[in-house]
């Protein structure tokens, strides 16, 4: 038979462009769902959307979906649906927490059967 290559020779013998590219671990966004199955109460929803918006934008986060366009696959699909993108946890607890938001919140949960969490999303 024929020798076995030493680790060394097997390193050489692969060209250095030949291996993956490994890249830092880039931070991952975290993103606020908002999924209201139900507007109760269409009168009292309407500054919702204008006063949500306001309050992300000013807390640094930004829309990835703000739809009512939604077509179901699995159970009843929500009427809307608000994907807020944020830099860190942090900055969207701070979102939730402002005052501008909790002015919303009040609007959202008198006007709507709704529901509102965090996920954490892939590094880019």
């Amino acid at each position: 038979g024929l020798p076995l290559p030493t680790l060394m020779t097997a390193q050489q013998q692969v060209p250095a462009n030949s291996y993956p590219t490994v890249r830092a671990h880039a931070k991952s966004p975290f993103y606020v769902v908002i999924a209201i199955q139900k507007i109760t109460d269409p009168e009292a929803y309407k500054p919702l959307p204008e006063k949500g918006k306001a309050a992300a934008e000013a807390a640094g986060g930004h829309y990835i979906i703000r739809t009512g366009n939604i077509t179901g696959l699995d159970g009843v699909a929500p009427e809307r649906l608000a994907l807020i993108e944020f830099d860190s946890i942090e900055k969207a607890q701070a979102w939730y927490n402002s005052p501008t938001q909790k002015d919303a919140d009040a609007i959202r949960a008198k006007s709507t059967d709704s529901l509102a969490f965090i996920v954490e999303g892939l590094g880019k």
